[in-house]
Parts: structure tokens; C-alpha cells; sequence
């Protein structure tokens, strides 16, 4: 029971003060009663109590003040007349167009109780319910009024829920996807002596089991329908309609459907996109069609949504024209498309990569003012990311931010897994950041998406620091969890722990699978290992997990390298035992090995062999063919298999420009070769920087024959272009890069901020960086801006050649370019500021790094422990992590607590 108080209010009118209602626990606590407060519940309890109150001149001027906050304290702190206090509380929803909360409507019901006005109590409980805006909303009315329900709650108010009520709230449940307790609420329901449910509550019930594809449950309802003596109308079948449907359940629902005028119900347009939707999904779109034409007979009018599954099926089925005619025919006929069907066809236009039309599709919704959705956005921006147009897709979040789209989780993790895609990890970190200041958690798709693109960009620490973090979080790690990390330690060579990962996951029950067994024996078999492969192989083979086409092929492609071919050709003939087919990779591990042995008659057999088999030759297939024709010199040949790709529809990439670049500058063909650069650049096919290597090659070989000198260290055999050659890249001078750009300019090939990013990345990478700098200004000169990754490779350079000035003013370069520097630069920066003494010029890195949108905690792993306290500057570490603090940076507490053991343990 509440303590009794005294409000001390300005008026001569005195309250009868009494004992209040203790209130739910859920139930938060009214607004601070602050002199400011009280006046306002005192003057308008003291208006209320006028018979004429509103016409109270005051009044009209103390309602724009009134907050539901004070509206609960009205009705739950005075004695005011229940009837009055319900007037009231319609009067301001009507007139003033006041918004009340549950806050509100939660005392003055019990206001209305506790007098005995059980009709208008019936009638606030009902708008109550129907108040309900969000799933906590839901839960704290069910709670609610379940205790008043209760003759036995704490309050002594025993109101029981009538059928319109409990109908009321078990669709708010339903609204907000509370089934659990839906369920719950219906058989407390069917328990209750005092009330009979009706047509409406087996239909709710129905409804809602169908919406999620529950089909047991609907038919059971359904039973019990028939068995309380009520006649299903069209809602009742159209619901079933939906649950077959939605089950995959075709024949079921068009029976339903076909049934319901024999059962004297009326279709609706409900009733008929319902199993027109069916139909879409099982791919039936003529028999969808035909009901849309039959529904126009049958007096039905299709609706927004009918339409909008009709494009979708089209455009799934990749029927484009025929799609945008329904899309056109809409507006026609009056019924005017929506954020759903725009969001098909953007969704649509994204996946064929038609991104501009896309936007323009975007700005054709907007114009049309319709109201904004975070759907056709993430359409938008999953496209962008598919792409690597990582600015664009960037453009697009702040384009919802502009138009007041709230992105969602997916949002955040398509826009994680684009960063991931290209390697740009700190951004990808970085969008965590983005996650929290938006209210949004991460969940186990952005956890393992991270750490996927960690562990593929090399960084295990800070992959296996998330991952604690993520254990930490309550996420239990899945299969997709330990393949990115059983793939990474594979790729580095590391199979033994690899192995140790791959046998702890029966310890923390997560099965294996055959993806992870195929990551693992394809590390056994790069470290030459392909005996224990094979005996993988058995393994999963005794645990029942079916090898695919790639398990075998990785250990087909494992013993070919290893000279076991007779084993590789014997494995072949094993995978029909398994009924796993040969794919076109199989063939052309084949064709590999007999290329490799110059057996071009075996190769073309077994060419021909893969065509009558069904398979179609892809790039890599050709490009064993090109590869082995230019490494004899039979360039002919090679430009035959060319063409024939070209006429196969089969994109070009640059290894296949790179062979037959290198193989005709070999011959001395070196204009050929620039001219194959030129067809290069033609087909949209980016040059690699392994191109531009192999040319310049060939640049430095003609000036040496031109002095009558010889240019030693290089190697002029077409053998291996895969390979990057560093002795290459020391011994490029600026003349050569001129000739380069000279002879791309003849050739139509301008060189661009990608060929300028290509040669400094070169440079840098064996620290040839005057050079580097001298191409930079280049740039500047011929008007091009340098891109992130240029400034990047020279910062990291810079910072490993310990040139912190020169690093510093990249530093401020980048920044006014709005470039990102990777955080492994800020590391070696920070760490050789505090080793040359630099204390100040250190921090103040550290402070511009804050700024920068980095993930906090991966500022603290990288900066602050692999940095810092592993060189042994713990106090600067220390005095860093204070300054985060100062500044808001919020750490994860295992985060901190991992800082913490380092600082201590040092």
C-alpha cells in the first residue's frame, strides 16, 4: 500500500486523500512530482470538479502542457469522479487530439473498477487493447488484464474478460506475432466457465496459425469450429487458403478454393491472391495468370498486393517487359502501386546489376510520396555491395538517414558483408559502431560475417577476439563460425590447428558438416598432406556426411599436384558411386594435368567428353588451353581459343590478357601486346598490377636491347605470370613508368587512378616509395585525385620506412580527402611517435583516430595491445585508454577486461 501524502495545492478546494492501489510491478513509475507537476494536476482536477468544465476558459491553455505522464497522476494520485475523469480522458482524445499511453488508460480503469462502472470499464479495456502500439505494449496489457481476470488478484477487482475482449486482445497478440501467447490466452479462454468463444475467436485463432504456415494447428482449430455448431464464412476458408499455401500444400488450398461457393462463400480478392501467391511459388505463373483473368469474372478486383506478387513472379522468372506492363496496367486501372511493389522491381533491377535504373525506379517511388520503408533501401544497397561500389552503398545509408528511413539490422549487415567482400575490414569493424548508435544489436550474422572477412583478410587476433566477445554476448558459434576459422588456418598453412579447431566442435556440439570437412582436407592437401585428406575422406564418409563435387575435386586437384595422377583419375570413377557428377571443375583439373604434360590430344578428348556430358566450358576451362598454347609460342592457337570465348558469351578475365600480353612480348610483338592492353580496357576487364608488371618487363628488356645491354634478374620465359616479381618492382625507374604511360596514351589506354593505384601499391610493397611519391605528384599534374587505397599503400610504407613526418602529412591529406587510413598504419605511427619521443604529436593521432569511425574496441586491440603494450609502453597504453574513456568511447567488457590482463601481465 502507498503511504498517505499531502498535495499542496494553491486552491481553496481540499482532496480527500485515501489509500491507492499498489500498482503493477511492470508498470513504471509516474513522472517526479515537481512543484511544476502538481500545479498542473491541481488546476485541472480543480477545473474538472465544475460542473461546466469545459467551457472553463483555463482550460484550452492547460491542455497543450498536460503530458500522459500527468494524466496518470490525475487519475491516480485524486479523488477525482470516475465518470468526470473518463469524459475527460475521451474529450482531449476527440478535440485535442491527445495521444495517451497505456500509462493513462492503466489507473483510470482501475478508477472505474473500483466504482463498479463495469460498462465503461468493458469500453476502456477494449481501447486500451486496441492502444497497444508495440509488442511491450502487448505483453503489459495481457499481464494486465489477466489479473484483473483473476478473482484473486492483490487488488481484489475481479473483472473477467468477456468474449469481445479476449477477441480483442488475442488480435493484438496476433499483430504484434506473440503466438506463444496467443495459444496460451485461447486455451484459458476455452477453460473459462464464463465465456464461450465465437466465430471470431476460432477464425483469430485460424488466422494466425495459417499466417505462419501451422497447418496442424489450423485444422485442429478448425475441428473445434465445426464441433461448437458455428458455419465457416469466407474469412474461415481464405484463412486455410493462406495455411496451404504457405505450407506448400498447393492441391490442398486449391481444393479449399475451389469448394467455397459449393459451400456458399463467396471469393474474395483475398481468397484469390492467396492461391495465386501459392501458385507463384511453385512456380505455376500461367495457372497464376489465368486465375488473375478469372477473378475480374468472378466480380473480384485485384488489389495492390495481387498485382505486386504477379510482377515479382515475373521478374523472378526474369520476364521483365511483362512485368512492368502489369506495373503500367496498375495505375491504369486506378490501383496505385506501393513500397512493396516498387521494392520488387528495385529488388529486381538490383540483382541484374542495373543499379542506376534502380535509383531512378527509387526516385520514381519518392515523387510519389509514398510513405518510406528500409525494403527497397536494403534492395539498393545489397546491390551496390554485390558490386564493390562499397562509396555507393554508403551514399545509399545516408540517403534513408536524409529521408528519415531507420536502417535495421540487415542494413548494417549487408553493408558489414560488402566491406568484408573487398577486405576493407576497419570500415567493416567500423559499421558496429554504426549498429549501436542506432539502437540495433548484432546478431549471429554480423558476428560470423566478421569474423569470416577477419579471418580472410589474415587479422585471426582480432577474429578470435570477436569471437569471444560474441560468447561473451550469448551467441553459441555455429558450423559458420569454425569454418571461417578451420579455412583461414588452412590458408595459412597452419592444418594442425586447424585439425585442433575441427575436433572441439563435437565438445561444444555443433555438428560438422561438409563444408567444413572439404575446408579442412583442402589444407591437407596444399600442405602436401594428401594422405590424411584421404583418411578425412573415410571419416566423413563413416559419419554418414555425404562429400559434394568440391570435397572431391579439392582432393582430385590434391593429388594431381602431388604426381598421384593414377589416384586423382581413380577418384573420378569414385564419385558416381556417390552420385556426385563430375562438374566442369573436375574436367578441368584434368585438362590441367594433361596440358601440363603438353598432351593436347588428351585434353581436347576429354574437353569434348565434359560438352556431351551437359557441361559447358567456363573461363578457367579456356584459360588452361591459352595458358598452355603461349607457353610453346603457338599464339595462333591461343587467339583461337580466344575467339571462341568471345563467341561462347564468356567474359574475359586479366589472367587470360596477362598470358597473351606476356606471350607476344616475348616474340618481340611488344605493339601486339599493347594492343591486347587496349582490348583489355575495351571489355571493361581492370588491368592488374601483375599486367602493368609483365609490360614493364618488357619495357626495361627493349631499352637494354636498344643500348646493347642486358637487363639481368628478369625473367622473360611466359611461364609463371601468376607470380609477382619483386626484383621487378626495386629496379623500375621513372623513365620507364613515363614509356609506360606513353605508349598506353598511343594505344587508347589513358592511364587512370586504378593503373596509378596498381604501380604505387608495387612500389610500396618492396619500399620503393621516392618512386612512389614521384608518381603521386604525377598524378596531381595530370589532374587525377589519388584514391584511398593509393594514399594507404603510401601511408603504411611511410610508417614501416619509419617516416613519421612524411606519414603525418598523408595523415592530413587523407583527412581532408575524407579517406579512411587503415588502422594498422595508426599502430605503427602511434607506437614509433612513442619510441622516437613524440609524446604530444602520438596522442594527437590517437585523438584524430577516435574521430574516424573506427570500432572502438578494435581501436584497444590493434593501438592499445598489439601495438603499445607489446612494445612495453603500458603507461601510454594506459593514458590512451583514459583518454577513449574522457571521450565516450565505450569498450565491450571483454574487451576491457583482455586490456586489463594485458596491462597487469606485463
Amino acid at each position: 500500500m502507498r503511504t498517505l501524502f499531502t498535495l499542496p495545492f494553491p486552491h481553496h478546494h481540499s482532496l480527500r486523500h485515501r489509500f491507492l492501489l499498489t500498482p503493477f510491478s511492470s508498470f513504471p513509475n509516474p513522472q517526479p512530482r515537481t512543484q511544476n507537476n502538481i500545479n498542473i494536476i491541481s488546476q485541472i482536477f480543480t477545473i474538472l470538479s465544475l460542473p461546466k468544465w469545459r467551457k472553463h476558459p483555463s482550460l484550452n491553455s492547460l491542455i497543450p502542457l498536460l503530458s500522459p505522464s500527468h494524466l496518470t497522476s490525475l487519475f491516480d494520485l485524486t479523488n477525482l469522479d470516475p465518470l468526470t475523469a473518463l469524459n475527460f480522458f475521451t474529450w482531449i482524445q476527440r478535440k485535442h487530439r491527445f495521444i495517451p499511453t497505456l500509462h493513462s488508460y492503466h489507473p483510470l480503469l482501475l478508477l472505474l473498477l473500483r466504482n463498479r462502472l463495469l460498462n465503461a470499464a468493458e469500453n476502456l479495456r477494449n481501447s486500451m487493447i486496441k492502444s497497444c502500439s508495440s509488442l511491450q505494449d502487448a505483453r503489459f496489457v495481457l499481464n494486465f488484464l489477466r489479473q484483473l481476470n483473476n478473482n484473486k488478484n492483490p487488488q481484489g477487482l475481479g473483472f473477467k474478460l468477456s468474449v469481445t475482449s479476449y477477441n480483442r486482445l488475442l488480435m493484438c497478440l496476433s499483430k504484434f506475432g506473440l503466438i506463444d501467447e496467443m495459444v496460451g490466452l485461447y486455451e484459458e479462454m476455452m477453460l473459462d466457465d464464463e465465456v464461450s468463444p465465437n466465430l471470431i475467436t476460432f477464425n483469430t485463432m485460424l488466422n494466425v496459425h495459417c499466417k505462419s504456415g501451422n497447418v496442424v494447428a489450423a485444422e485442429i482449430c478448425f475441428a473445434r469450429l465445426l464441433r461448437g455448431g458455428f458455419v465457416p464464412d469466407a474469412f474461415t476458408y481464405t484463412s486455410l487458403i493462406l495455411g496451404y499455401c504457405k505450407n506448400r500444400s498447393l492441391e490442398k488450398g486449391y481444393r479449399v478454393f475451389r469448394l467455397m461457393p459449393e459451400m456458399g462463400c463467396q471469393r474474395s480478392e483475398v481468397s484469390y491472391t492467396n492461391i495465386i501467391h501459392g501458385l507463384c511459388e511453385d512456380r505455376q505463373l500461367d495457372e497464376a495468370l489465368k486465375l488473375f483473368l478469372q477473378m475480374k469474372e468472378d466480380g473480384c478486383v485485384p488489389t495492390v498486393r495481387t498485382y505486386t506478387i504477379l510482377i515479382g513472379a515475373l521478374c523472378a522468372l526474369g520476364k521483365e517487359t511483362e512485368a512492368l506492363k502489369f506495373f503500367e496496367e496498375m495505375a491504369e486501372r486506378g490501383c496505385e502501386p506501393n513500397v512493396y511493389t516498387y521494392s520488387v522491381l528495385i529488388g529486381y533491377l538490383c540483382k541484374e546489376s542495373r543499379m542506376d535504373e534502380a535509383m531512378k525506379m527509387l526516385n520514381r517511388m519518392l515523387e510519389k510520396g509514398l510513405p518510406p520503408s528500409v525494403v527497397p533501401y536494403n534492395a539498393l544497397i545489397v546491390g551496390y555491395c554485390e558490386l564493390g561500389k562499397m562509396d555507393d552503398a554508403m551514399g545509399v545509408l545516408g540517403l534513408m538517414e536524409s529521408n528519415k528511413v531507420y536502417p535495421n539490422a540487415r542494413t548494417y549487415n549487408e553493408l558489414i558483408c560488402g566491406f568484408c567482400r573487398i577486405k576493407s575490414m576497419d570500415r567493416a569493424m567500423g559499421m558496429l559502431n554504426k549498429m549501436f548508435e542506432s539502437k540495433l544489436s548484432p546478431n549471429l550474422i554480423t558476428y560470423n560475417t566478421l569474423i569470416y572477412g577477419l579471418c580472410k583478410a589474415g587479422v585471426v587476433d582480432s577474429a578470435s577476439r570477436l569471437y569471444h566477445w560474441m560468447i561473451k554476448d550469448g551467441f553459441r558459434p555455429d558450423c559458420w563460425t569454425y569454418i571461417a576459422f578451420i579455412d583461414c588456418l588452412c590458408r595459412m598453412g597452419s592444418v594442425l590447428k586447424a585439425r585442433q579447431i575441427f575436433e572441439s566442435m563435437k565438445e561444444n556440439n555443433v555438428e560438422t558438416n561438409e563444408i567444413i570437412y572439404t575446408a579442412l582436407i583442402d589444407g591437407y592437401c596444399k600442405a602436401g598432406k594428401t594422405e590424411e585428406a584421404h583418411l578425412l575422406l573415410k571419416r566423413m564418409l563413416a559419419e554418414k556426411c555425404l562429400p559434394n563435387s568440391i570435397t572431391f575435386n579439392t582432393l582430385i586437384d590434391g593429388l594431381r599436384k602431388e604426381g598421384k595422377v593414377q589416384d586423382a583419375m581413380s577418384l573420378v570413377d569414385n564419385m558416381v558411386k556417390f552420385d556426385v557428377k563430375p562438374t566442369v571443375h573436375t574436367y578441368t583439373i584434368l585438362i590441367e594435368e594433361m596440358l601440363k604434360r603438353s598432351d593436347f590430344d588428351h585434353a581436347n578428348r576429354i574437353l569434348h567428353q565434359m560438352i556431351s556430358s551437359g557441361y559447358h566450358p567456363n573461363v578457367v576451362t579456356y584459360t588452361a588451353f591459352v595458358k598452355a598454347y603461349c607457353s610453346q609460342g603457338r599464339l595462333q592457337d591461343a587467339e583461337e581459343v580466344v575467339i571462341k570465348i568471345r563467341k561462347e558469351g564468356i567474359l574475359l578475365d586479366s589472367l587470360i590478357y596477362n598470358l597473351l600480353i606476356d606471350a607476344y612480348a616475348c616474340v618481340g610483338l611488344l605493339d601486339n601486346a599493347f594492343g591486347v592492353l587496349k582490348h583489355m580496357f575495351d571489355a571493361g576487364c581492370e588491368p592488374s598490377r601483375r599486367t602493368y608488371s609483365i609490360l614493364m618487363k618488357h619495357l626495361i628488356n627493349e631499352k637494354h636491347k636498344q643500348e646493347g645491354s642486358y637487363a639481368a634478374g628478369l625473367d622473360l620465359c611466359p611461364t609463371n605470370i601468376a607470380a609477382d616479381d619483386a626484383h621487378l618492382w626495386k629496379i623500375i625507374d621513372f623513365e620507364i613508368t613515363t614509356v609506360l604511360f606513353e605508349r598506353m596514351v598511343k594505344y587508347g589506354c589513358v592511364p587512370n587512378v586504378k593503373t596509378y593505384s596498381k604501380l604505387i601499391k608495387g612500389l610500396c610493397r618492396v619500399e620503393h616509395l621516392d618512386l612512389a611519391f614521384k608518381l603521386l605528384n604525377h598524378m596531381g599534374e595530370s589532374g587525377i585525385s589519388p584514391s584511398e587505397n593509393i594514399h594507404n599503400s603510401l601511408l603504411s610504407c611511410c610508417c614501416k620506412l619509419g617516416m613519421y613526418g612524411e606519414a603525418m602529412r598523408l595523415l592530413d591529406s587523407m583527412m581532408e580527402c575524407s579517406h579512411l587510413a587503415h588502422l594498422d598504419s595508426y599502430k605503427l605511427l602511434i607506437c614509433g611517435l612513442f619510441e622516437k619521443g613524440n609524446k604530444e604529436k602520438a596522442e594527437a593521432v590517437f585523438h584524430n583516430l577516435l574521430c574516424c569511425g573506427y570500432n572502438y574496441d578494435e581501436v584497444a586491440w590493434k593501438v592499445l595491445i598489439d601495438g603499445l603494450v607489446k612494445k612495453r609502453f603500458v603507461d601510454q597504453s594506459s593514458e590512451l585508454l583514459n583518454l577513449m574513456v574522457k571521450k565516450g568511447c565505450r569498450l565491450h567488457s571483454e574487451t576491457y577486461s583482455m586490456l586489463m590482463q594485458e596491462l597487469n601481465g606485463v
